[in-house]
């Protein structure tokens, strides 16, 4: 019988790259490594080649808990018929007033 369990050097890990101060970091793909180290060097080699990112993280892909298409409705559907929540709804004043809290 044949072991198909992940050895430490073949760890996968996910690899995300920020371009710039101030931009989110966008998921870039996936590297192996037996470390976080070694999982960076990786990311660093195979990703860095078009120019020198502002940061890199690199997270083991064991360790990242993601949504299924099927799990949209019951994990995105409070906010509908909410319009209380989004920003659009509340008015500024124009003198830049807190609008009362805290007078």
């Amino acid at each position: 019988m044949s072991s198909t369990a992940i050895t430490g050097a073949e760890t996968p890990w996910e690899v995300f790259v920020r371009t710039r101060r101030g931009l989110g970091h966008q998921h870039v793909g996936s590297v192996l490594g037996a470390d976080a180290d070694l999982a960076m060097a990786n990311a660093r080699e195979l990703y860095t080649r078009r120019g020198e990112p502002s940061s890199i993280w690199v997270v083991r892909s064991a360790d990242i808990r993601a949504t299924a298409p099927d799990e949209k409705e019951p994990l995105f559907s409070n906010g509908a018929g909410k319009p209380y929540r989004l920003s659009e709804q509340y008015a500024v004043r124009e003198d830049g007033g807190d609008h009362g809290h805290g007078d």
